[in-house]
């Protein structure tokens, strides 16, 4: 029987913190995991990303990317499955996703059990609060826009409601519209070359 990977996600240095906690086929390869973390998490797969274990960097290769590419730290990760990486309990990579805000995810593997014929994989149990917004500086940016929200006579604060719009709220959590996002092509994800 197939393994089943139990990953829990989190964004690194944001508190109160950002997580997902997710079941993944152990053979789903890292270009599929990509997808996937950007689903549960809430991004728009419009930057590039890398999974980094023990300082070796795992990406897509990219046309025009042999200038910054250095083969002994970078591997293309096409074929490369979450196994690959991750064998053990307790085993972590780094995913960065947006390497101009570095989001930085912690992906832990937190057990490894049986295909359940009851559910789909990729499948999300669960999580908490709404993913940052794309472009807002990172860890740091956004924990200035989240004390401006708080303060309804800061000067910003007009500016940033207009831009993440009146229902935006930061403890918001959608596990069935994640799920249901799962069941789609491509988990229902733009291509990357519609954002090129």
């Amino acid at each position: 029987m197939k393994s089943i990977y139990q990953l829990y996600i989190e964004l690194q240095d944001l508190k109160p913190a950002v997580w997902r906690r997710i079941q993944v086929p152990a053979e789903m390869e890292l270009a599929d995991l990509h997808k996937v973390l950007q689903v549960v998490m809430g991004w728009t797969n419009s930057h590039l990303h890398q999974f980094i274990k023990n300082d070796v960097f795992y990406s897509p290769r990219t046309e025009g990317d042999e200038e910054f590419w250095d083969e002994a730290m970078n591997i293309d990760y096409a074929g490369v499955t979450i196994s690959d990486l991750l064998k053990d309990k307790q085993n972590v990579i780094d995913y960065e996703y947006d390497y101009g805000d570095s989001w930085m995810h912690t992906v832990l593997l937190e057990d490894i059990l049986e295909t359940d014929d009851k559910h789909m994989y990729p499948f999300c149990l669960g999580g908490e609060r709404h993913c940052p917004p794309e472009d807002c500086g990172g860890v740091w940016g956004y924990v200035d826009i989240l004390n401006v929200l708080k303060n309804t006579k800061h000067p910003e604060y007009k500016h940033y409601k207009a831009w993440l719009g009146n229902n935006f709220n930061s403890d918001k959590f959608e596990l069935d519209d994640i799920n249901k996002a799962l069941c789609l092509p491509d988990y229902g994800l733009p291509k990357w070359e519609d954002f090129e």
